[in-house]
């Protein structure tokens, strides 16, 4: 934290000279509080989106970075979107879900896999996979069902899944496992990461809970099982790590750590323990890694994205994103495994305090910066981005605090009403034509180290092992 920050804020308080801006705006202490905060975040994330104005594209952020468009990858805007359907089904707000069902179609690519040729260059495996779940999520929650000439949610879902399940996708070198990228040309196909194989996991748990059908059960275990024989999750205190390359047969672990691979993991997990109704492992894996999570990502039970905290600039738009689906991850969690319940809601009631605390910056003076923990506004311009994951983040946060009176994930015996595929994504490639060679600034997609910054940082991130 810095601690000199913080103490200003503190001391400029007690003066009075702090300017009537930076009163906090939100508050979250009944449940109208939280629909009224919620509603106001929601309509201030929206005016960074522009895929619903003339002439733009629907479903991205501006971006990428690489063509100097704006701060955001391709990846993102699917993670935009499942945002805005969790706060659909917390809320009950519609205002916002034809703008929604416009990007996730928009965005779906000839095959209806997620895959569209313009994305080739941020096209890996875990960005297809945000989008896929950011499908699922519409089917489990019931969100509108598109006209039925277009593609369905859980079709899309199953179509991500059959691409990524596909032997295509799938070689020998580290026994297994998902690359980060998908076409061989991109920078970072050498590199198997957890976040690709834990978005597979993900899709697997959550597809064989709503449809029962076992194969995709089937695919979860290995999916799990292969990040853990790896030493990507490190088996006594669950700490989860970031990847390794092929090279070297995944033996050069990178220890970084970053909060949405472990919530994903746990996330995927709960939803293995519903489907095998409470069955171990599934029980101690949940255990393990909420435990990890208290500890590595949660200061003073704030929601805390270790490689960035405490120094400002240090982590890619991508990474100030996180944050959020900690929150909606985790609030999802307490439904399908209710035995966390007591454990996780009242850190993420803390956590949610500590974001809207800080959201009193900009003109409106309810911007919201990154740095919960610090207790003060830092402008999203400091980490030179724009601040829609900023703003997503507390989106999150606060709208999850609604998880109680939602109805839990749907399944087909449970009111799921989105019709599904098993063979979709058949039609798919291994991927789109390949693109121009990638240069060094060619950056894909949900981006944590390409190669050259594992190549060339190890000092540079060494301080996040330190510990380990």
């Amino acid at each position: 934290m810095r601690s000199g920050v913080k103490w200003l804020a503190v001391a400029l308080a007690g003066s009075g000279l702090l300017p009537a801006a930076q009163a906090q705006f939100y508050k979250i202490g009944t449940k109208e509080e939280i629909k009224e905060s919620a509603r106001t975040l929601a309509y201030d994330l929206m005016l960074f989106y522009k895929g619903n104005q003339t002439g733009e594209i629907p479903g991205i952020l501006p971006g990428p970075p690489t063509e100097h468009k704006g701060d955001y990858y391709w990846w993102e805007g699917g993670a935009m979107m499942g945002t805005y359907i969790d706060y659909w089904h917390l809320t009950g707000d519609t205002s916002y879900n034809e703008v929604v069902k416009q990007g996730m179609l928009h965005q779906t690519g000839p095959n209806h896999d997620y895959m569209p040729p313009n994305h080739t260059a941020s096209l890996g495996n875990d960005d297809q996979g945000f989008w896929g779940m950011s499908a699922m999520l519409a089917a489990e929650n019931k969100f509108p069902d598109p006209p039925e000439d277009q593609a369905q949610w859980l079709a899309l879902a199953q179509a991500v899944f059959n691409t990524q399940a596909h032997p295509d996708r799938h070689d020998n070198t580290c026994n297994g496992g998902l690359r980060w990228q998908v076409p061989p040309t991109n920078m970072g196909y050498n590199y198997k990461n957890t976040i690709a194989n834990a978005c597979l996991f993900n899709l697997g748990a959550r597809l064989a809970r709503y449809t029962r059908n076992t194969t995709y059960a089937d695919w979860a275990v290995k999916q799990w099982d292969w990040i853990w024989n790896v030493g990507y999750i490190e088996p006594e205190e669950y700490r989860v790590y970031d990847g390794a390359h092929v090279e070297a047969n995944c033996t050069d672990l990178n220890k970084a750590q970053f909060s949405y691979n472990a919530a994903l993991m746990l996330h995927g997990s709960a939803f293995m323990y519903n489907y095998t109704d409470g069955a171990e492992p599934w029980k101690t894996r949940i255990s393990g890694l909420i435990q990890g999570m208290k500890r590595d990502f949660f200061f003073d039970g704030i929601a805390y994205e270790l490689p960035c905290e405490g120094r400002h600039g240090a982590c890619t738009a991508d990474m100030l994103s996180f944050k959020g689906y900690v929150h909606r991850w985790l609030s999802v969690v307490t439904q399908i495994a209710p035995f966390t319940r007591d454990e996780i809601l009242p850190m993420l009631r803390t956590s949610a305090e500590a974001a809207v605390k800080q959201c009193t910056g900009g003109a409106t003076g309810r911007r919201c910066g990154f740095y919960w923990s610090e207790g003060v506004f830092v402008d999203p311009a400091v980490d030179k981005t724009s601040g829609a994951g900023e703003q997503m983040n507390v989106l999150a946060a606060v709208s999850s605090l609604l998880i109680d009176d939602a109805n839990p994930p749907a399944t087909e015996l449970t009111g799921g009403t989105s019709k599904g595929d098993p063979n979709a994504g058949s039609r798919s490639r291994d991927g789109p034509e390949p693109p121009p060679p990638i240069t060094t600034g060619d950056r894909a997609g949900a981006a944590i180290l390409t190669i050259l910054l594992l190549a060339s940082s190890v000092g540079a991130w060494s301080w996040m092992s330190l510990g380990d």
